[in-house]
């Protein structure tokens, strides 16, 4: 069998291929990765169920990489799905797209529904990989389009974790149609984020925590702005520190722009500019309580994270 493994991660906004070599001590070395904004999600949180247009620019996106996977000579392979699909009443319409496409790179390959649990700890493993264990303990915030995953551990593994019901495209589909928000949108954004995330910290204490790691594209995306590159550059955003108040000035600047302004950045995804700011608003609360409750000064941004971890799992 080849040493060569795929993970692919299908969330609520996004779907994401990582294949990589798997190294004698176990750890990874990147063969790729790629992004797609596929909008799994939309409307899921009114409707309950997948829109079809959404499950064709899923299928679209998964055979491309099936191809590359199968031109790569990947023999391993690991996707998943998260938010958007547990949520759905349809979801197997999409099981069967994706055990289509799968099964030309490994027979019987498919995707699996996985815990919000789960989910935390695969985010965890790939986000604290190049850490050092004196930095911790961690709290990893993986801040996804329809879930929030908080997870609080050390160099040891997870010691308790919980999967919010909010994401940057729940909270903007539910919250914030102004463009730009108004200030009545913004408030019951903010009241929504913080009313969903109190419960994620009562079962996720983390006044013991000493770094806050971010994850996933609401993150990368704040630091990209924040350190105003020209593009995107994910070698330059991996391992960013962001100070609270330079959180705090980036997410407020995001809230208050319009749909062009935020088009306008040069880092910015064309699949992101209508929901990072509902991601703002999120990160925005999370930086008041995690200053409050465990004293945290700065926001760690990591490239890796559930992807990684879902390779590692197979590795």
């Amino acid at each position: 069998m080849s040493d060569r493994v795929a993970a692919v991660d299908c969330g609520t906004n996004s779907i994401r291929l990582l294949i990589a070599d798997v190294l004698a001590e176990g750890r990874l070395a990147d063969v790729h990765r790629e992004m797609r904004i596929v909008r799994l999600g939309q409307g899921v949180d009114a409707t309950g169920s997948l829109a079809p247009e959404a499950i064709d620019r899923t299928r679209a996106a998964l055979a491309d990489y099936a191809a590359m996977m199968r031109e790569a000579g990947v023999g391993r392979v690991r996707m998943v799905a998260t938010s958007a699909t547990r949520d759905a009443a349809n979801r197997e319409d999409f099981f069967a797209m994706a055990r289509t496409e799968l099964g030309t790179v490994v027979a019987g390959a498919e995707a699996e529904v996985i815990t919000g649990d789960e989910e935390a700890r695969l985010s965890f493993a790939g986000a604290i990989g190049e850490l050092s264990s004196a930095s911790g303990p961690f709290v990893v915030v993986d801040l996804g389009g329809g879930s929030t995953e908080l997870v609080f551990g050390d160099s040891a593994g997870v010691r308790s974790a919980f999967s919010a019901d909010i994401g940057c495209v729940r909270i903007t589909e539910r919250c914030l149609a102004g463009n730009p928000p108004t200030a009545e949108e913004i408030a019951a954004a903010r009241a929504f984020a913080t009313e969903r995330l109190t419960e994620a910290f009562t079962h996720v204490p983390v006044e013991g925590a000493h770094t806050w790691v971010g994850v996933a594209g609401t993150m990368t995306t704040l630091a990209a702005v924040a350190l105003d590159l020209p593009e995107y550059d994910s070698e330059r955003v991996h391992l960013t520190r962001l100070t609270m108040d330079q959180v705090r000035e980036v997410c407020d600047r995001l809230i208050a722009m319009d749909h062009d302004q935020r088009a306008a950045l040069g880092p910015m995804h064309p699949g992101r500019v209508d929901v990072i700011g509902g991601g703002a608003v999120i990160t925005e609360v999370l930086a008041e309580e995690l200053s409050r409750r465990a004293g945290i000064a700065e926001l760690v941004v990591s490239e890796h994270d559930i992807l990684d971890g879902i390779a590692l799992s197979i590795a």
